[in-house]
């Protein structure tokens, strides 16, 4: 376990690294966003700059504006993945700091793919070790906990935003070429983690109410536990059925490899539900 939770904190800083490199290399001097809380901290301190003559640098309004996201995530996702979400934070900030802001190219479409690729890497391999790079991602955990509502929409009004306003300050190709650099972001993402915000799993097992017991220690989730039988060894068995979130697709996977390492998952696309996720609050009984 020591060496697994290493692992995760060396890939998180490793993606905290590259994020601070596509920023500080590609995307600033370049007037190119990145996505979510890093393209609003960069938006605001080109504004305070070029407005005010306030010179914040775009780490430090980063580390600003995802403390009172990392409040509700202590609360509301888990301490775990909020505690992960800081440290990735914080080393981007350092990085950011660290590292010169400098051009890497005069052409704006290079920085905008480059910079868009390289930040979607950092945040793609946090992702498939289950840890987060903070701001939306946490934003995200929570609305997909609260209620059943497409997560992207989120992300979509809040890079929106970040477009219209490049266009509106600066050059109306500033906001083309940030729709591109989010567009990269995005493939890079959904190429290295996945690319469906909720996703089936189907596991095979002969340890369904321990399983059910320990995912629902640390999910939101409803699952339907169906009987099976091994189709060569002919044995009893039961088939768990639940539809999951994207963001919880490591934790789901650790808990399976703890709980059963013999199981057999299967994971799946899911376009759409009908019906709840189990509520929070209900009483999870222990097999």
């Amino acid at each position: 376990m020591f060496f697994i939770e290493a692992k995760r904190i060396v890939v998180v800083i490793f993606g905290s690294l590259l994020v601070a490199i596509s920023l500080n290399f590609f995307l600033i001097n370049a007037n190119v966003y990145a996505s979510g809380f890093a393209g609003a901290a960069q938006l605001v301190s080109s504004v305070l700059k070029d407005y005010s003559g306030l010179n914040i640098s775009t780490g430090i309004l980063l580390l600003l504006f995802n403390i009172p996201v990392f409040i509700l995530g202590w609360f509301k996702v888990g301490k775990g993945f909020t505690i992960y979400s800081i440290v990735s934070v914080i080393f981007a900030t350092s990085f950011m700091g660290i590292l010169p802001v400098l051009s890497v190219s005069d052409d704006i479409l290079l920085n905008a793919v480059f910079g868009g690729a390289i930040a979607g890497i950092g945040v793609g391999i946090s992702f498939k070790l289950g840890a987060s790079t903070g701001g939306m991602d946490i934003v995200a955990m929570v609305l997909s906990r609260l209620q059943d509502k497409p997560i992207g929409t989120y992300f979509l009004v809040l890079n929106g935003i970040i477009i219209v306003a490049a266009g509106f300050l600066y050059e109306p190709e500033n906001a083309l070429y940030t729709m591109v650099a989010l567009y990269v972001t995005t493939a890079v993402i959904d190429t290295l983690h996945t690319r469906h915000e909720k996703v089936t799993a189907m596991i095979v097992t002969h340890k369904a109410d321990e399983l059910q017991y320990a995912i629902h220690q640390q999910m939101v989730r409803g699952i339907t536990i169906i009987p099976a039988k091994g189709a060569y060894s002919r044995e009893d068995k039961n088939m768990m059925y639940l539809v999951i979130t994207r963001y919880e697709l490591y934790d789901l996977e650790k808990i399976i490899k703890e709980v059963d390492p013999n199981a057999f998952t299967n994971i799946v696309q899911t376009v759409g539900i009908f019906g709840f996720f189990r509520r929070e609050g209900e009483v999870v009984k222990k097999p």
